[in-house]
């Protein structure tokens, strides 16, 4: 039941996380900046403050990592393999090689 509860809020979180990203500006990444229109700006493109998507994207990145590594710990079920449970075909013995005359 809590496998389910936190799967379901995984993808959530990830479909928002998705949301967020989409609904960003770009950050000086157009055509202008390719070819050095953009010299007024930093390095890196203008940098504003952190705005409300900004912050909702590091929440949900956050979340993200942690909600992977909790159904990844979650879903490890038990210290044994999958053919644990599985017989093998019986090996057959070993034979000694036929002796070789010399001729």
């Amino acid at each position: 039941m809590l496998y389910y509860l936190a799967t379901t809020l995984y993808v959530l979180a990830c479909l928002m996380l998705l949301l967020v990203v989409l609904l960003q500006q770009g950050k000086g990444g157009d055509m202008a900046s390719a070819f050095g229109g953009g010299g007024s700006q930093t390095a890196f493109g203008a940098r504003a403050g952190a705005s409300v998507l900004t912050r909702a994207t590091s929440v949900l990145g956050i979340l993200f990592m942690i909600g992977a590594l909790f159904l990844a710990i979650m879903g490890n079920r038990g210290t044994g393999s999958l053919l644990s449970g599985e017989r093998s075909a019986p090996v057959p013995p070993a034979q000694a090689p036929a002796p070789q005359t010399p001729k």
